[in-house]
């Protein structure tokens, strides 16, 4: 399933009023992954994020997923780059019991469902600036590949929630309805992430950095089709895992990301799908 919340993603903040699924029990967060650069969308999960190669002074970013974007789900091949925004998220304290204030983003950086499924926003706040406001600093990118058995958290703004599983493996291709998704993270069963938990960091427990951004699962055993996406192999064999949830990788961005915070498609490197 697309892990969005009861709300439309065009949906307009602020948060909805519309019934939510049950909620889940909480799993005790490990220490490496407590609320800290947590944030909450009107219909999804998020995070506040940041590159190698960013400094202080950046406007600071916040990651979820493509199909999170308040402009609906983009299309198949559909890249969306700097488009103005001023979608408001909410900051989470380290605990995750309360809101630390209201961040606000300028544009959407980066957005696609294509081969990924991500969205990134730049905010109006710098990095210095959320420190100095709130105490908190944002989450780091992993620049690496991550790695399969690797322990994970995957933290929901949405339903202040943690999920505590690992990596099982890598998938070749994940279809899901019109939508494919390369080398994309499955968890192992423990992670039964439900909607709301859509653009959740996936963290390594160890080493506190986001390897991914979750996105969906398989709700009802079908094949390939919307909220139940299967896996193909190399050879083009399909495989569904129903229950399973899966994730989509994020060091992929840190190959696009400059010095300035921008995402740069003609960087060296840089493997994102690029618009038309």
């Amino acid at each position: 399933a697309f892990l969005a919340g009861p709300t439309a993603a065009a949906n307009a903040d602020p948060a909805p009023t519309a019934p939510r699924p049950a909620r889940p029990a909480p799993t005790a967060p490990l220490a490496a992954t407590d609320y800290h650069a947590i944030v909450a969308l009107s219909n999804c999960s998020g995070s506040v994020v940041r590159g190698p190669l960013s400094t202080d002074n950046d406007p600071a970013l916040v990651l979820t997923n493509g199909h999170c974007s308040e402009l609906g789900m983009p299309g198949p091949g559909q890249v969306i780059v700097n488009r103005s925004s001023s979608r408001s998220f909410t900051l989470l304290n380290r605990t995750g019991t309360g809101s630390l204030g209201t961040l606000r983003a300028s544009q959407i950086e980066y957005s696609t469902m294509t081969d990924t499924d991500v969205t990134l926003y730049k905010l109006r706040t710098t990095y210095a600036q959320l420190k100095s406001q709130y105490g908190t600093d944002a989450l780091r990118l992993s620049a690496a590949h991550p790695q399969a058995g690797t322990s994970i958290s995957v933290v929901s703004g949405y339903w202040r929630t943690t999920y505590n599983c690992k990596i099982d493996a890598f998938v070749y291709r994940l279809h899901e309805a019109s939508w494919v998704w390369k080398d994309s993270l499955r968890y192992t069963s423990s992670c039964n992430t439900i909607g709301g938990t859509s653009g959740s960091p996936v963290i390594d427990t160890a080493s506190g950095l986001v390897v991914g951004v979750n996105n969906t699962s398989n709700e009802n055993g079908e094949q390939c089709t919307l909220d139940n996406p299967c896996e193909v192999d190399q050879n083009g064999t399909t495989t569904i895992h129903q229950g399973i949830g899966y994730g989509q990788e994020t060091y992929l961005l840190t190959q696009c990301l400059t010095a300035t915070n921008d995402i740069d498609l003609t960087q060296a490197g840089c493997q994102l799908p690029r618009p038309a």
